[in-house]
């Protein structure tokens, strides 16, 4: 039986799932509030830890890209206020563009017209909140090792845990024959750009994928995936009613949570939908045959990761209940945010994982 502690020299890592735990309970967090000043100390907080604990990979990179996505987002959301309106009264005029006319069927939408700096304001907020969300994500990117957490998957997922697996593998390696059929072609004095450009290298380039693909297929046959076990009619039927209804509840549940109207019921249905759904996978993974070489351990550290993002969801849930003022200030009449303390050092909890994490840049 293969050891699962990692040998001298490998870079100490920390179980995948448990930062895409922490990350999305950070964007939990930012979805309970529309204040700037604590969306701005979540942005703060994901970036501190991934500058500290982020691997030297390439997969890690992609950061930066998730950030310059969520200021994108939040342009667009301005943009769409300014051009399209908003609900929000106002008395403050910032500038008047030309109006458009529409015919009936189109009332309550406007082109053009008085821009307020409360639907501005409003709209600020409101994109950042959804920015926030998506560089939390960007954090769990850039922390967790795709084909690790796929590894992870439980074993009723096994077969799509496999594909995908294979697609992140296959993807580096054609990014690589792309720049190496560019390269030779520049080097032969043939255009590389343009339809004509793209089209003679992304023949070759798909006929080297589609072999490689026929290739890794026969050995993976030859090993035996895809081969499941006997299970009775009985324990299938009952892991996909448990698997449906899960699925059900924590989309209920999470609509619950982001609404609200929905805050009284969000999270106990969120949880029974979660237990359902973890009863329904663990039903049925007894259909894959299978074992783990060098499985990741879910050990303390990870715990206290976990714990730290889900103390500050549970604790920002818990303030936009009891001070709605503090946590979504008001643009009308336009006031400036003020920043909660207890709220703020309730974010502050989400930095742990930046102490208690295992350095990747240095050997377990």
């Amino acid at each position: 039986m293969a050891s699962t502690t990692p040998p001298q020299g490998r870079p100490a890592t920390l179980h995948p799932g448990a930062w895409w735990v922490w990350a999305l309970a950070l964007g939990t967090a930012a979805t309970r509030t529309t204040n700037p000043l604590l969306l701005a100390l979540l942005v703060a907080v994901s970036a501190y830890v991934v500058a500290a604990r982020r691997p030297d990979t390439p997969w890690s990179r992609s950061y930066g890209a998730f950030v310059r996505l969520a200021l994108l987002v939040l342009l667009v959301r301005l943009l769409f206020a300014t051009l399209l309106g908003s609900p929000i009264p106002g008395t403050h005029t910032l500038f008047t563009l030309p109006e458009a006319g529409l015919p009936d069927w189109a009332q309550g939408i406007r082109l053009g017209g008085r821009v307020t700096a409360e639907a501005l304001v409003f709209a600020l907020y409101d994109g950042l909140r959804l920015a926030t969300l998506l560089i939390c994500v960007g954090a769990a990117n850039a922390l967790a090792n795709p084909a690790r957490l796929l590894k992870s998957v439980p074993g009723a997922l096994y077969e799509m845990g496999v594909a995908v697996v294979v697609a992140l593998t296959f993807a580096p390696s054609l990014i690589a024959d792309v720049q190496r059929l560019r390269a030779a072609r520049r080097l032969r004095g043939r255009p590389d750009k343009g339809v004509r450009g793209l089209l003679q290298v992304g023949l070759p380039v798909l006929e080297g994928a589609l072999e490689r693909s026929v290739a890794l297929a026969a050995a993976m046959d030859a090993r035996g995936y895809g081969r499941t076990a006997r299970v009775p009619e009985g324990i299938r039927r009952t892991t996909a009613a448990l698997t449906l209804s899960g699925l059900l509840g924590v989309c209920a549940g999470t609509y619950g949570l982001l609404t609200a109207e929905g805050g009284s019921y969000g999270v106990p249905v969120l949880l029974l939908g979660c237990a359902a759904a973890l009863a329904g996978l663990r039903l049925g993974g007894r259909r894959s045959l299978r074992t783990r070489y060098r499985p990741d351990r879910w050990d303390v550290r990870a715990w206290l990761v976990v714990a730290s993002g889900v103390a500050v969801a549970v604790l920002l849930t818990l303030a936009s209940v009891r001070d709605p003022a503090a946590l979504r200030p008001g643009v009308v009449p336009l006031v400036a945010p003020t920043l909660p303390l207890w709220p703020a050092a309730a974010i502050l909890l989400g930095l742990l994982p930046a102490f208690v994490a295992p350095d990747p840049k240095e050997p377990a």
